[in-house]
């Protein structure tokens, strides 16, 4: 959320970061509309109090009764009015929550996901002697995964891993882990799966993105899109010392997302889900530190695809591409032989104090002074779903086995290679 006083002063640049990113800019024009009329109901209501004040002053010398007419008139005038600004003020805090962020000045302008600019490469794209097969062929064939049993389970975009499926996505949970906590520095976090409302308004999940999430009926709860939305919730209402700071916490955690934009998108095999898993890195920190603390994070999940030795890609996000609550955002993309496409494996997005706002997170500069906004930071380190995906294409063999990279035999007990097929 974005200062009301900031609006007040940058009304015009927040207006065009609106459009830039492909949001209604009108709703800037409506904040400040109802906030107009709700200081017009605060002052007519101070002013009735006022007055209220001195008639009670005077009748308190005088005793006069003819002057409680007038108070009493006063009086019910004072509620009335405090009844109006009350409301307006309820209409203004659920108009804010639809101001979108502005971004940095490096964020690239774009109107579609083509005006993405790649700013980075890392490895090279795998080289295959045979015609590499897509995974959901691959991994149907060793017995890994079972899309049409899911399907009969739980509908559509579901999916069973099985055997060494699974414990691929095991091994890659615990290395994930390992790696970030053990030489990255970040406390792991086991967090809850279920979130009240007040924890989505934190992180920007309602109420814009209320359709994308699972929400459970006849409770004040909801399935977490990501392990963001309680970590970064965790020290909600708080007030933080700055030599605690920069936080950097890790979590795992199964996320469910309706998926309600993306009908047709990527319905074969195992790249978008309903439910699927990730291991997440948030920061809280600092303004003077937070863009630093974000290239960090960045190199903290680029530092997971080297280690897998999978060719991926960095993209700085365009201005209508990146994000309703981002300032600014990377993503990673690992490369995929078999479906021949890249794959979103990790978004990484810097937030400033907007989160911070909402989920009211401050910390105190130094003894005795006021308390300022926290700024937040979070990344994928990375997604499983897709992280699983380039790496079974890429290790694939022409015996159709998939060779296990180094670093992830010893979280398999030592195997070596998937298969071959029976």
């Amino acid at each position: 959320m974005l200062g009301l006083d900031y609006i007040r002063k940058n009304a015009d640049h927040v207006r065009e970061c609106a459009q830039h990113k492909g949001e209604n800019p009108a709703v800037v024009d409506e904040v400040l509309r109802v906030d107009e009329a709700w200081r017009a109901a605060q002052t007519e209501a101070e002013s009735r109090r006022e007055q209220q004040n001195r008639l009670s002053k005077e009748f308190g010398k005088t005793r006069d009764e003819a002057l409680l007419p007038s108070m009493r008139e006063l009086a019910a005038s004072v509620k009335e009015r405090m009844a109006a600004a009350d409301e307006l003020k309820g209409e203004l805090d659920r108009l804010l929550l639809l101001v979108p962020n502005v971004y940095d000045p490096s964020v690239p302008l774009g109107e579609t996901e083509d005006d993405n600019v790649v700013i980075r490469h890392w490895g090279d794209k795998p080289q295959f002697a045979f015609e590499p097969r897509p995974h959901h062929e691959l991994a149907v064939a060793l017995g890994m995964l079972d899309l049409e049993r899911a399907a009969r389970v739980s509908g559509a975009r579901f999916a069973f891993l099985l055997g060494a499926g699974a414990r691929l996505q095991r091994a890659l949970i615990d290395f994930f882990l390992d790696l970030h906590t053990s030489e990255h520095g970040y406390t792991e976090v086991n967090p809850p799966y279920l979130v009240n409302s007040a924890s989505m308004v934190g992180t920007a999940n309602l109420p814009k993105f209320a359709e994308d999430a699972f929400r459970v009926e006849g409770y004040d709860l909801w399935l977490v899109p990501t392990a963001e939305v309680p970590v970064t919730n965790l020290h909600r209402e708080e007030i933080l010392e700055a030599s605690a700071l920069p936080l950097r916490y890790v979590a795992f955690s199964p996320c469910f997302r309706s998926e309600a934009g993306s009908a047709g998108k990527d319905t074969r095999g195992y790249i978008r889900q309903h439910q699927f898993e990730k291991v997440e890195l948030v920061k809280v920190t600092t303004p003077e530190t937070s863009m630093e603390e974000f290239e960090g994070l960045t190199a903290d999940a680029e530092r997971a695809l080297q280690r897998l030795g999978l060719h991926y890609r960095v993209k700085a996000m365009c201005t209508a591409d990146m994000g309703f609550a981002q300032y600014k955002k990377y993503d990673l993309e690992a490369w995929a032989p078999g479906v021949e496409r890249w794959l979103e494996v990790s978004s990484c997005s810097v937030f400033n104090d907007f989160q911070a706002r909402r989920a009211n997170l401050r910390y105190r500069p130094g003894p005795g002074e006021p308390p300022r906004f926290a700024h937040t930071i979070n990344g994928s380190g990375l997604a499983l779903l897709r992280t699983w995906t380039a790496l079974v294409e890429t290790y694939q063999q022409a015996d159709g086995s998939v060779r296990i990279p180094d670093i992830l035999r010893p979280f398999m007990r030592g195997l070596n290679q998937i298969g071959p097929p029976a």
